[in-house]
Formats: structure tokens, C-alpha cells, sequence
């Protein structure tokens, strides 16, 4: 496949997301597909933090394996990513700051020697301003033109104007004119492909997904990697007529997500695996009251703090169990941020038909990375059904009414003639409770029986409107991938790497982690030749889900849990390991 990867590096503070997110911009603007990985460390400045976008006229699901151009700030960036450097690849850098003599770069290197502060110091003497040049000279090799990279520079800064931005202009011309008298071009550089393409982070698709479904009211406490989704909905708050409420905790958020619910509003909180870990209780509430809810969960390494800014598949089995004894629930777990926006549409109209928590499963890789949408794949033309049409019929209405399905005429308070009660202990149909004095009498005993049972038939209902699997690839496949969210997308790569090799793969991807499909499940895996299994928790979670449900163990497995992501090439080596190839 045609591609270019662009990594750039330095220290927390040095303005690396901004240079990484200024070439992830521009080559969407020429119509390439791109994913772009932010990886950083939980400091606000110092350490190491690197960005790589990658790009090609076909769509990238991963952030690949190696790169073609690096942008390092400093000595300690080219001392970690040298060596991922590719033949023909060039490293750009400044050697007034460091310098790394020829013999020591990699076989097939160039060394791209740009006077960045130098040419910093012709506008300002601020230092951060040698990002620009040190941009420009890159956006140059990797065959960015710089009408492009100026056009985006220019949209960072929104309305402001003046010498700020000239500078800007200025400085990344001055680099880019710099690389192109030196000869500085990537052996892999792309040109244009097409028309701009829609840019976004799983966030912002969450964000957008549940503002294209109706949420009015989302409450949250900032917690990373789900930060953004609270960012991109206070942004856009006004235009779109959604409360957004920054909570003291993620309990409060919780509550306040439940009660908005219960007031009649499309509702949602998110959060990472520490906050969901003190919503569990108030998910219970929600269960048992009948309440319907979106809850996110952006996982991240744990347990408690863990790695916060490093990625992980670790909370199924949280997610699962969440909440004490059963109530029913969905688990979604989009790998891609156009099937984040899908699925976030998906579980506000489960949670509203069923009248249930239904939970969104994200990670840090998912939320915070940037990948390329195509326009067709966001629809905002989606409907949001009225609710409460239910009659009023005075002291006889039963919120709780026993129903084949399960889920009961729904009232919201205030509504004249459908006054109800709505505890968080055990009810009748009218909502009076059952627990205290009136446990363990027979004919209450019996009562609580029927409502779980009623509550419990949500669960087939969920199982039949819920997403399929989704089966990729030839059905004579040598070996399956069976793996689930983000980890899908190194997973696809990887298949395109083992197709050029002559080894044909197929993927088993459960869109709808739980309820599973057992059946569907079954039947794709039982054809497998040879299934693997990938995710990214130590335990393989999912694997034991799958066995459980089905009886399907898979043996061979690649399992990660260093909070890295996965990369294609690991992926591509453990199945010529366990496919006796890995001599070849």
C-alpha cells in the first residue's frame, strides 16, 4: 500500500500535538486518508511525547510500524525513533540544538539540518515559533504543499489576525523553502487525491453521534482519555441546545445523567474505568428504576491510577458485572471513529426503546487519536422518536406493567393522570414498594419474582436489535482474528501485510460485545481454520466471555497490556509463529 508516516517529538510543552495535528490536517485536506497517534505522558511538561501521522490514498486503520520522516525537537527523540526510520526516510532537525553526524543514522537515512531557531529569531524571540519552520521543512518532504499547510495554520488560529499568525506564515515558509533548496523530498511523499476529507477523533465522533441522536443534557467529570467528549460538547453547547454540566465527581455525574432521564431528556455521562468504578452503583438505579442511559467508558491502563494516558481493553469484565445483582444492558464497542458515531446513535436508541443503561466501550487509542471519515459515512438525518405517548388514566396507571417485552409505558413527572412511584428498591407495577415489611411474605415474594423476570426480557430484545458481528475477509481463511475495538485497526492492517505474503485472514469482530450473539459467534469461529485471539487486557477478557457464552476456548492468542497499541507488524509476527511460518 502507498503511504507516508510523518513522526515528530520532544518534550511535554514543546507544542508536539500542534505540529502533529497540523500535518494530520493537511493531509486530509489533500484528500488521503490519515490516522494520527498522539502518544504522551501524564506531565505538563518534560518527558516524551511523539505524534505520527500516517497517510495513503487507501484508508489506514492503525498507526502503522515504521516512519518515513521525523521531526525531532530534541537529542532524545532521535535517540528513540531513528531506528523506526525507513529506507529513503529523512530526519529533520536542528543542529544548533543536537546534531547526529551521518555515520550514526540509519542505512538509507538523510539528514535534513534546518536552522529552526535561526529562523525563529527573524520574527520573535520566542522559541516556540521554530515549530513552524521546523513544519514547514517537513510538510516539504513529505510532499505537503504549502498553500495546504498555510491553510491550516491559518484555521488554528481562528479569528486572530496580526503579527502572531504572519510570523507563523512566515517561519513555515521560510523552513518548507529551506527543504526544497536542499533536496529534502520523501522517497514516499504523496500528492493529492482527492476532496478534503472529515477529520476526527473517537471523541468528537462519540460527541457528535450523541448529538445527532438527541442527547440534551450530558454530565461529566473530566477524567482522560473521555475529556474530550465533555470539551467537544461544551464547545458546541449553544448551537446544538445540549446543558452540559461539569460535575463534582463522577457520582454526581451519574445522578445528574439519570435524573435528567427521568425528567424526559436523551441522556449521557462519560468517563474513564476509575470514574466508572464509582458509577456502578448509581448504573444499579438506573437498572432497577427503568431509567434510560448512555454511559461511556474510555479505558485506560488501571487498576486504580495505573498509566492514565495509555490505553487498554482492561474493563470488560467491570462493564459486565457492573452494578449489584442483574439488570439488563448492552456493551458497543466501535474500533473506528466512524463506527464510534454509529454506535453512540445505536445505544441511545437502545437505552430509550428498552428503557435501560447501555454502555459504550472506548479506550484511550479509540478517543483521543485522529483518523479520516468519509462524508457518507456520517448521517445527521436521524430520527428521535416522541416519547411518552401513554394515556393518562389516572390512579390506574402502571409504570412497572408486566409486558412480553419487558419494557412498560413510560411517564415523565408532572405529566397530569400518570402520577407514579420511582424507587430504587423492589416494586409492584405501580411502583410501590415491596421491600421492608412487606420481603418475605409469599405473596411479595412472588411479586419480585415476575418483576425481574420482567426486567430480565429486555435482555432479548437488546440481543435482537443490537448489531451482528461483522466478518471480514475470504471464508477460506488460514487464520481468524476474533478482537474488538480499537484493536481491530491494527488487526485490519496487519491483513493487508499477510495478504502481500500469500496468507489469507479473515476477521471476527463483535460490534455488540454483550449481548453477544452466541450463535453467530459460534458459527463464524467454528469455521475457522485456525482463530486468534487479540486484545489488550492480560487475562484475554473477551476470551473468556466467548467461552462462557459459546464454549469456544482459543487457545492462541496475542494479549497486550504495556498500555502501548497495538502495532501491525506484532500482529503479522505472532501469526507466522503460530502458523509455522515464522522461519520463512
Amino acid at each position: 500500500m502507498k503511504e507516508i508516516a510523518v513522526r515528530t517529538g520532544g518534550a511535554a510543552g514543546d507544542g508536539i500535538a500542534s505540529v502533529g495535528e497540523a500535518l494530520t490536517r493537511s493531509f486530509s485536506r489533500m484528500g488521503l486518508h490519515v490516522f494520527g497517534l498522539n502518544a504522551y505522558q501524564s506531565v505538563i511538561r518534560g518527558g516524551h511525547v511523539w505524534f505520527q501521522a500516517r497517510a495513503s490514498p487507501q484508508r489506514v486503520y492503525s498507526q502503522g510500524d515504521g516512519a518515513d520522516v521525523l521531526y525531532a525537537l530534541n537529542k532524545e527523540t532521535a535517540d528513540v525513533h531513528l531506528s523506526s526510520l525507513r529506507a529513503g526516510s529523512v530526519a529533520v532537525f536542528d543542529p544548533e540544538k543536537f546534531d547526529v553526524p551521518d555515520s550514526e543514522l540509519p542505512v538509507g537515512v538523510r539528514a535534513l539540518r534546518v536552522p529552526t531557531l535561526e529562523i525563529a529569531r527573524k520574527y520573535t524571540s520566542q522559541s516556540i515559533l521554530q515549530n513552524a519552520a521546523g513544519l514547514g521543512a517537513t510538510a516539504y518532504a513529505a510532499g505537503i504543499p504549502l498553500p495546504v499547510l498555510h491553510e491550516v495554520l491559518s484555521d488554528s488560529f481562528g479569528k486572530k489576525k496580526g503579527e502572531i499568525v504572519d510570523w507563523n506564515l512566515g517561519a513555515s515558509s521560510d523552513g518548507f523553502e529551506f527543504a526544497r533548496a536542499h533536496g529534502a523530498v520523501n522517497d514516499h511523499a504523496l500528492s493529492q487525491a482527492g476532496e478534503p476529507k472529515l477529520l476526527m477523533t473517537g471523541n468528537q465522533a462519540i460527541a457528535l453521534g450523541a448529538a445527532a441522536a438527541g442527547c440534551k443534557f450530558l454530565a461529566q467529570y473530566p477524567m482522560t482519555p473521555a475529556s474530550g467528549i465533555m470539551h467537544w460538547m461544551a464547545t458546541h453547547s449553544r448551537d446544538l441546545g445540549v446543558v452540559v454540566k461539569q460535575a463534582e465527581d463522577e457520582l454526581a455525574a451519574i445522578h445528574m445523567a439519570i435524573g435528567a432521564s427521568f425528567g424526559g431528556v436523551r441522556s449521557m455521562t462519560a468517563t474513564s474505568g476509575g470514574g466508572f468504578a464509582l458509577m456502578v452503583e448509581a448504573l444499579g438505579m438506573a437498572g432497577m428504576c427503568e431509567v434510560p442511559l448512555v454511559v461511556v467508558d474510555s479505558q485506560r491502563c488501571g487498576p486504580s491510577t495505573g498509566l492514565p494516558t495509555k490505553t487498554e481493553q482492561g474493563d470488560l469484565n467491570m462493564m459486565l458485572g457492573a452494578g449489584q445483582s442483574e439488570f439488563p444492558r448492552a456493551i458497543l464497542a466501535p474500533s473506528h471513529p466512524a463506527e464510534a458515531y454509529r454506535a453512540t446513535i445505536k445505544a441511545f436508541e437502545l437505552a430509550e426503546e428498552w428503557q435501560t443503561p447501555v454502555l459504550l466501550a472506548s479506550d484511550l487509542h479509540l478517543s483521543e487519536n485522529f483518523a479520516t471519515v468519509d462524508r457518507s459515512e456520517i448521517s445527521f438525518d436521524v430520527p428521535v422518536p416522541s416519547l411518552f405517548e401513554v394515556e393518562a388514566n389516572g390512579h390506574d396507571y402502571k409504570r412497572y406493567l408486566y409486558t412480553p417485552s419487558g419494557v412498560s409505558p413510560r411517564a415523565f413527572p408532572g405529566q397530569p393522570g400518570l402520577q407514579h412511584i420511582s424507587g430504587s428498591d423492589e416494586h409492584d407495577e405501580k411502583g410501590h414498594l415491596v421491600s421492608d415489611v412487606k420481603s418475605g411474605i409469599p405473596v411479595w415474594v412472588a411479586e419480585r419474582k415476575k418483576m425481574m423476570e420482567k426486567r430480565m426480557r429486555k435482555q432479548d430484545g437488546l440481543a435482537r436489535q443490537s448489531e451482528r458481528p461483522l466478518e471480514e475477509g475470504p471464508a477460506d481463511a488460514q487464520v481468524t482474528f476474533v478482537a474488538w475495538g480499537s484493536t481491530v485497526g491494527a488487526v485490519r492492517d496487519a491483513m493487508l501485510i499477510l495478504g502481500e505474503r500469500g496468507i489469507r485472514t479473515n476477521l471476527v469482530m463483535p460490534r455488540t460485545v454483550y449481548p453477544l450473539h452466541a450463535e453467530e459467534m459460534t458459527r463464524a469461529i467454528s469455521r475457522a481454520q485456525h482463530p486468534l485471539l487479540v486484545e489488550a487486557n492480560f487475562s484475554g477478557q473477551f476470551g473468556r466471555l466467548l467461552r462462557a457464552e459459546t464454549g469456544i476456548a482459543i487457545h492462541d492468542r496475542l494479549l497486550k497490556y504495556d498500555g502501548e497499541p497495538f502495532y501491525p507488524m506484532e500482529i503479522v509476527g505472532r501469526v507466522l509463529e503460530v502458523t509455522g511460518h515464522g522461519g520463512n
